[in-house]
């Protein structure tokens, strides 16, 4: 029988050492992903953030705490789930004297492949949701589009469920920029998470 908690730690102490791409000449550090290894339920982000690149954990700078309150609100936790990203070292871009995040590109999502297909086949989780289109692109292709495709169930060969729903970043923007766009998309967010709920209890009959 797998010890899926030794292969998850021989797993994340060879990631650490991933040198698969640039990123690693100017990450703090690798940022795997975390969480229940029996989960049904993977998110999976575009990748960290500053936070997560000095702090080596996927999701807790403030678009981490806005993913929690939608956690808590459709009553779900951190500690039923596993929480990764596409790319597992920061990508950003330098603007204003600043670094600032970016999607990954192709070549990037590339190099880390290997990390994230090892997490699923390791976890191997009924239900995906993809945080952002970065994230739902690299399971459902490059013509997925949030606008349209967003909160529509993909069932894959495998027989993993796979819905996309907005970055926790993205929605945490516009709370600073536009308060009714920012409520419409904070209650379509929370209708993603309950319906990935629905969905997981389907599995626990």
């Amino acid at each position: 029988m797998v010890d899926k908690a030794q292969t998850y730690q021989t797993l994340r102490s060879t990631a650490l050492q991933c040198a698969r791409c640039h990123l690693a000449q100017t990450r703090t550090q690798v940022v795997f992903g975390e969480g229940a290894l029996e989960a049904l339920i993977m998110l999976v982000g575009q990748g960290p953030g500053r936070v997560e690149d000095q702090t080596g954990r996927p999701f807790v700078g403030p678009a981490g705490r806005l993913l929690d309150q939608a956690l808590e609100t459709v009553g779900l936790t951190r500690s039923e789930l596993y929480v990764t990203n596409v790319i597992k070292c920061w990508a950003f871009q330098p603007v204003g004297g600043h670094r600032q995040d970016r999607p990954p590109t192709a070549a990037e999502r590339k190099a880390c492949a290997v990390w994230l297909a090892q997490e699923i086949q390791l976890v191997s989780p009924r239900i995906i949701l993809c945080l952002g289109a970065p994230a739902a692109q690299a399971f459902l292709g490059s013509r997925f589009k949030m606008t349209a495709d967003r909160g529509r169930w993909h069932l894959t060969p495998e027989g993993r469920w796979i819905i996309a729903t907005y970055h926790p970043a993205y929605v945490l923007r516009l709370k600073n920029l536009d308060e009714a766009a920012y409520q419409q998309t904070w209650q379509a967010f929370l209708d993603d998470f309950r319906q990935v709920t629905a969905k997981a209890r389907e599995f626990q009959r």
